[in-house]
């Protein structure tokens, strides 16, 4: 009876001394907005730093953000770079003391081939609420998607000795890359390395289309086999980077 009885005071006491605590989380694409909705948002894993328990997980949702507040404003401290609208992911934990967490952003969520983890710790107080700004996570890169040509395609020589590569290029948060834009094209150096059986055999320069984004080149086929195209991105002012792959055929 004792027994039970302690037990009872031994929960009741927890109840009692655990508190609700908020916390927002927000990924941010280097050199850009944050990612939120429009490009399938950011998956944020909060755990205990040191037993490993998944304490809340969710995406990002909302905006990307104000361009102008966040990339031609000056920022100084104590002034925030979000709004209400920002994309963010909230989670409310349930606390008894204070715990040293790993947050954990995956992202862009819905961009396998382009997707990098970026994680931080922190200790987060019972009842002590991390909102507004909440803890920004930057998740570097580019994604890049080829278009052209298509995934394991096969191509004659016999009837094409030239092809065209064609890929999409963004930013983390899917903000469009224009000649002369916020991101500007004459800034980031497009290329496509080109591999045949394994042997790296030559390297494209890409420009931009009349299409925001959109990078294209002209690739001659020199003989047939396996080729392996690795199309980089390269923002040297930044030191911003993203890489994307594609495979297919040529014979005779």
């Amino acid at each position: 009876m004792k027994t039970l009885l302690l037990s009872a005071l031994l929960i009741l006491s927890f109840s009692i001394q655990a508190q609700e605590t908020k916390i927002v989380v927000r990924a941010k694409a280097k050199d850009a907005k944050f990612i939120g909705s429009s490009i399938g948002g950011a998956l944020i894993m909060i755990k205990d730093a040191n037993t490993g328990e998944l304490l809340a997980k969710g995406l990002t949702i909302g905006s990307t953000g104000n361009t102008t507040l966040i990339m031609k404003e000056p920022h100084v401290r104590n002034k925030g770079i979000s709004d209400d609208a920002t994309a963010k992911f909230e989670a409310t934990l349930s606390l008894n003391e204070p715990t040293l967490v790993t947050i954990e952003a995956l992202a862009p969520a819905n961009a396998k081939n382009a997707q990098v983890v970026a994680q931080t710790q922190l200790w987060v107080l019972p009842g002590k609420d991390l909102v507004g700004e909440g803890v920004i996570l930057e998740i570097p890169g580019f994604v890049i998607d080829v278009i052209a040509p298509q995934r394991h395609s096969r191509i004659s020589l016999a009837s094409q000795e030239t092809i065209e590569i064609k890929a999409n290029v963004v930013m983390m948060c899917g903000c469009p890359i224009t000649k002369g834009g916020t991101w500007d094209s004459d800034q980031i150096l497009v290329e496509a390395n080109v591999k045949i059986n394994g042997e790296k055999v030559k390297t494209v320069t890409l420009n931009i289309s009349e299409t925001p984004s959109t990078f294209l080149s002209k690739l001659a086929l020199e003989k047939s086999g396996n080729y392996e195209i690795i199309i980089t991105a390269f923002n040297e002012n930044s030191g911003n980077t993203g890489v994307g792959k594609m495979n297919f055929i040529v014979g005779n």
